[in-house]
């Protein structure tokens, strides 16, 4: 078995973590996730962490194929459409962001976005398969903390994207309008069913209250299973779900949950420009009385 070259980007400002994935023997290449640096407060957006993926790249020689995005994330916004205009890597999501936009697009009146994931160049199913290079990648599709969440097997490793986090810090929120909790739970039961040396990449890191001081995303399904705080093995279906109903009930929306989602559901893209030539990012107003 080929095993894959792979290098890891952390965003702290977002606590996202891009993966740059490789064949040794092609030198062909995907990246996982990437970012675009986004600043809210003032609206100014830069490409400053995409660079860097594409840096790395270049000096290892490789050729970058396809943008692989777990699925639609609330807490950053994709850099995908910038690697796909500077490498014309096709970009990749799980079919179900169909799901995924006919929730959204009425939040935003998004008029524009089609409801059928065709801003997307590829829409993956649960089992499919696919090449970089001589390395053979499998989707598994892991519901829960959106509809449209997949993770990537690559040879003999796996990314979880928001299903999973490092062992002490647990499992990703399932209250997004379409997310579900006992989703959520089979999902994860899904990738703790493969070997327990199997290595997983994780999305996201925040340090624990407690214990860690260091960022790191990888783990393996044995340390999962022996010590996940939320999900280790032995705990039930019905203790995950009113832990996690429980827990998702105190968490703020995420910082920049309006403009990522707007712009991750059109694969990275902004809204379309006003009369004026000028993107806008809509924040929908609920007066409480």
């Amino acid at each position: 078995m080929t095993k894959p070259i792979i290098h890891a980007f952390f965003d702290e400002p977002t606590n996202t973590v891009s993966y740059l994935v490789a064949d040794p023997e092609t030198k062909r290449a995907a990246v996982i996730d990437p970012v675009l640096d986004y600043d809210h407060k003032s609206g100014k957006a830069n490409v400053k962490s995409a660079d860097a993926i594409l840096a790395k790249a270049r000096a290892e020689g490789f050729t970058i194929d396809c943008v692989l995005e777990t699925h639609v994330h609330a807490d950053h916004l994709s850099g995908a459409p910038y690697i796909k205009v500077k490498t014309g890597a096709k970009v990749a999501i799980g079919e179900r962001i169909k799901e995924v936009q006919k929730i959204f697009r009425p939040v935003f009146n998004a008029m524009d976005v089609s409801g059928e994931g065709s801003e997307f160049d590829i829409l993956f199913r649960d089992g499919d398969r696919f090449s970089i290079g001589s390395l053979t990648g499998e989707v598994i599709a892991t519901p829960g903390h959106t509809p449209a969440c997949v993770s990537y097997r690559i040879e003999d490793v796996v990314f979880v994207g928001d299903t999973i986090f490092m062992p002490d810090y647990g499992t990703a929120r399932a209250d997004f309008p379409g997310g579900d909790a006992r989703t959520l739970y089979h999902s994860i039961r899904k990738l703790m069913a493969l070997p327990r040396e199997t290595r997983l990449f994780m999305c996201h890191d925040y340090l624990p209250k407690t214990g860690r001081t260091h960022y790191a995303w990888e783990t393996t399904v044995g340390e999962e299973l022996d010590r996940n705080v939320h999900v280790h093995d032995g705990i039930t279906e019905d203790e995950f779900v009113k832990m996690r109903t429980t827990r998702d009930a105190t968490l703020a929306a995420p910082a920049l949950l309006m403009p990522s989602i707007q712009v991750n559901m059109r694969a990275g893209q902004l809204p379309p420009a006003d009369a004026n030539g000028v993107h806008y990012l809509r924040v929908p107003v609920t007066l409480s009385p």
